[in-house]
């Protein structure tokens, strides 16, 4: 069956519902082999599509070669082609990443705007990359060298639905796109970057898997079988996790707690522990010092790029890594304030009858003792105050863990102080220093909402 054929049966029974009337695909286009063979095949099974070129600028007179290449291309084909260049270098330096990782953020990126835009006569309803099953293979090993568990070794998924993302050449090899470029008489244009092992996935094209084939012969066929077996064990296996895991997780606000002793006891206890903790941006090294919290001190933690693991008590805490914000807000008169907790609106009002009930969020302090400005900030170690009701001060640490307080929500108390000295912990406690009295005249009302 000629490729054409091939493609056609293959988009009917995975792609066929995807494009509405009046809509189109995105393919990103290089000018190589894979995304020139797949664009001819799109336009000879009538699904329209227009192409995108990223220069990324690396390549000098191949970068220009390239862009020139695939705007002839979209002549040829009678499509539209967009193009757009990127100063490459300079945004991996900003962004600390590797080149390759900032081509590919920036080009997926721009991909994801390209649907947002407005075209005339047509829609753009997902992107489409030129990836194949040699492409799949080699995902597959750097996967298990790299120790990423069983869905890594499924290979690249044919379909991202969140992203938008399809892989429609997933079922065909390299040397089937050869073949067909060579009987058509398509040309493309070759990278020669491609020939060089800097990259990690060139190193298994060029170098490794070739020397396998050495001693296996069928090492490509028998890999391609095996992306079929992992992907259905996966489905498998994946299913089993998440049953244990919806026992043993439960999600507070933007928290997930799970308790200590039921997490100890899961079977396989490595396996279930990956599962949870990847899913947070933790690696699969972390897996054993994840496991070694469970019998840690009180309090202690391990983080991702973006979460932590905490030991609170006979839970773990699995919590986002706030973002750092103004941490100070200097507070010069009343009225209202933001801060990443809620607001506090502070006004100064008469001692009345009406104030002695009050209702939560809601306190008083002796106007009298108050001078402006006041400092809203974030609770520090060594912080102390004198709790309402007491003359003794306490470490607001101690007061914390007396009020049971996990080690998040201490890292989210904030304190009104004046002149160095905390008059008012927010949400939890007044000053007795500053309590009001039937003798005073005029009160600090402050209002805490969440």
């Amino acid at each position: 069956m000629e490729l054409i054929d091939s493609f056609k049966k293959h988009w009917q029974n995975k792609f066929n519902q995807l494009l509405a009337e009046g809509e189109a695909i995105v393919l990103a286009s290089s000018g190589g082999l894979d995304s020139t063979v797949l664009a001819h095949l799109l336009k000879a099974n009538q699904i329209p599509f227009v192409l995108a070129h990223a220069n990324f600028k690396l390549r000098a007179e191949e970068s220009t070669r390239d862009q020139d290449f695939v705007q002839e291309l979209g002549l040829q084909l009678n499509v539209p082609v967009f193009i757009k260049q990127f100063e490459t270098e300079l945004y991996a330096a900003e962004a600390k990443l590797s080149i390759q990782e900032a081509a590919r953020e920036i080009r997926y990126n721009w991909f994801a705007s390209l649907l947002l835009s407005q075209n005339e006569g047509f829609r753009l309803s997902c992107i489409a990359t030129a990836h194949h099953t040699d492409d799949s293979i080699e995902t597959m090993l750097m996967h298990f060298f790299r120790g990423t568990g069983i869905e890594g070794l499924t290979g690249i998924p044919a379909w991202h639905r969140e992203k938008k993302v399809i892989r429609p050449l997933l079922p065909f090899t390299r040397k089937e796109l050869e073949s067909f470029a060579l009987l058509k008489g398509i040309k493309f244009i070759t990278d020669s970057s491609n020939a060089k092992d800097d990259y990690t996935r060139n190193y298994f094209r060029n170098q490794l898997i070739p020397q396998l084939q050495e001693v296996f012969p069928q090492v490509r066929d028998n890999l391609q079988r095996n992306l079929t077996r992992f992907e259905e064990a996966a489905t498998l296996y994946q299913n089993a996790v998440n049953q244990q895991i919806e026992k043993l997780i439960e999600q507070k606000g933007a928290e997930w707690h799970i308790p200590v002793l039921k997490w100890k006891k899961v079977n396989p206890l490595q396996t279930i522990t990956w599962e949870i903790i990847r899913k947070f941006g933790f690696s699969a090294n972390q897996t054993k010092e994840v496991i070694k919290l469970f019998d840690a001190d009180n309090g202690s933690s391990i983080r991702s790029s973006s979460y932590r693991i905490i030991k609170n008590r006979a839970w773990m805490i699995i919590a986002p890594i706030a973002n750092e914000i103004e941490n100070n807000i200097c507070i010069n008169e009343p009225g209202k304030y933001l801060f990443e907790k809620g607001s506090i609106d502070i006004k100064l009002v008469k001692n009345t009858q009406s104030i002695k009930n009050t209702e939560n969020g809601v306190e008083f302090l002796d106007a009298s003792n108050i001078q402006f400005p006041l400092l809203l900030r974030k609770y520090k170690i060594g912080d102390y105050f004198y709790p309402l009701g007491m003359t003794k001060k306490k470490k607001l640490a101690k007061f914390l863990i007396d009020a049971k307080l996990s080690k998040t929500e201490k890292e989210s108390v904030w304190v009104l102080e004046m002149d160095k000295k905390i008059i008012a912990v927010v949400g939890h406690r007044i000053d007795n220093r500053f309590k009001y009295s039937d003798k005073s005249t005029s009160l600090l009302q402050f209002i805490y909402r969440k």
